[in-house]
């Protein structure tokens, strides 16, 4: 049997956490963890890896890009997928150049959204480390 996947859903919304961990979880192949925000995401990483992080753009005081910035700083290579309603192409390619591995718009399909994580996860596996 496979170990399932582990993910750090980072949120501010109470709702879209709980959501991601229910469509996740029903799923049957994936074990959720989550937190509110940027520093709460930061202070779990410090003693926990997980396989893949689903980061909230829009976030008060630490957004999604400045938390993905600080775990890039201190040398943590945990693949990142922003999700987001800021969907335009620029903003997708400036996530992608940042070194997200995908984007998943908000608000998602809760029947597609563990198909979408399989496939992004996928995907990083393909990834050479290191490059944005």
């Amino acid at each position: 049997m496979k170990q399932p996947l582990h993910i750090l859903c980072v949120d501010d919304e109470d709702d879209i956490r709980e959501v991601v961990q229910l469509c996740l979880e029903m799923d049957g192949g994936f074990t959720i963890d989550a937190c509110a925000g940027g520093a709460e995401a930061l202070a779990f990483l410090a003693h926990t890896r997980p396989d893949l992080i689903l980061l909230d753009v829009m976030m008060p005081g630490m957004d999604g890009p400045a938390t993905f910035a600080a775990m890039k700083q201190t040398g943590m290579n945990v693949p990142v997928v922003f999700m987001t309603a800021r969907v335009r192409g620029a903003e997708v390619s400036q996530y992608l150049d940042m070194g997200a591995v995908g984007v998943v718009p908000k608000p998602f399909d809760p029947v597609t959204l563990a198909g979408e994580v399989r496939q992004l996860w996928s995907a990083s596996l393909a990834k050479p480390p290191g490059l944005a």
